[in-house]
């Protein structure tokens, strides 16, 4: 005959919970923004243009001061 409660979704669960506390705190996942990617004459290799709070990438292409600009998320350091 089974344990009832000490079996079954429940024991699992505080089975995972246990074997996460013996393991240690979890890393920190750093936060993430979004980047302005492009490329400029002056360099033309694909590099940061700015953070996308700081930068309006419409406005760059339009100006054609970048060209090949794309938005992507990143780790804000």
């Amino acid at each position: 005959m089974g344990k009832g409660y000490a079996e079954g979704p429940a024991a699992e669960e505080a089975e995972r919970r246990l074997e996460e506390l013996e393991a240690g705190p979890l890393e920190a996942v750093p936060e993430e923004r979004a980047a302005v990617y492009g490329s400029t004459d002056e360099n033309p290799e694909r590099h940061f243009l700015g953070w996308l709070d700081d930068v309006d990438p419409d406005e760059l292409f339009a100006s054609g001061d970048a060209y090949g600009i794309t938005v992507v998320r990143r780790a804000a350091v």
